[in-house]
């Protein structure tokens, strides 16, 4: 679960909430553009890997609009806005396992080299986007902790697609991708956990400031 440092006099002030708000936005205007490009290319090879991994760009722009929303609030609508999150994580997962269930009969092989190319995009564009959050994700809370756990997974997600295609070229068959399906879910069901647990933790030390009991 991600941690969220307080910042020391020697550490860098944190960014105003305005300039928070600027960096989701730019990562979900990179998200939703590479959603419209994997989307089309996974529907016209027939990749249940690449098209629950364009769910994810989709899920990551949601995710980063929510935030650009949330920023300044406080801590207990923080700890709504991060579970809200959460369950928006979930949808990727929920996506694969239709896709996966779907065509279990019959997994066929998609295009490899449109696979891999476009898997390779969402891996740089991805990166991109980690690289630009991971300097904010200890100031926002669960808020930022979701984008940069969404980004960083979709990573993951993306270099064993390019790792897959190479299978699937190998074996010229469907299981590979379908395969994949699972394993995306896995990683998104994870990264929804650690974010309700953040956002769980920011409701609990709110209650703690308003001198509730925070046992309950």
């Amino acid at each position: 679960m991600p941690t969220m440092p307080s910042p020391s006099p020697s550490s860098p002030a944190a960014p105003s909430a305005a300039a928070l708000r600027r960096v989701v936005l730019l990562v979900a205007g990179l998200n939703l553009a590479y959603f419209v490009v994997e989307a089309a290319v996974a529907a016209a090879i027939g990749s249940v890997s690449l098209l629950a991994d364009s769910v994810d760009f989709l899920e990551d722009t949601s995710v980063n609009l929510l935030i650009a929303l949330a920023l300044g609030w406080s801590l207990p609508a923080r700890s709504v806005a991060g579970k809200v999150m959460a369950a928006i994580i979930c949808v990727p997962a929920l996506a694969a396992a239709w896709e996966a269930v779907d065509t279990f009969r019959h997994p066929t092989a998609p295009d490899v080299t449109s696979l891999v190319l476009t898997a390779g995009g969402a891996l740089l564009v991805n990166a991109v986007c980690t690289g630009i959050l991971v300097r904010h994700r200890a100031h926002g809370g669960s808020l930022t902790a979701a984008a940069w756990l969404a980004a960083r997974n979709d990573m993951i997600v993306n270099a064993a697609i390019v790792v897959m295609g190479a299978v699937t070229a190998w074996t010229r068959s469907g299981w590979p991708d379908l395969a994949l399906g699972v394993l995306i879910i896995a990683l998104n069901l994870t990264a929804a956990h650690e974010v309700w647990e953040v956002a769980e933790d920011e409701r609990v030390a709110a209650k703690a400031l308003a001198g509730e009991p925070v046992g309950d």
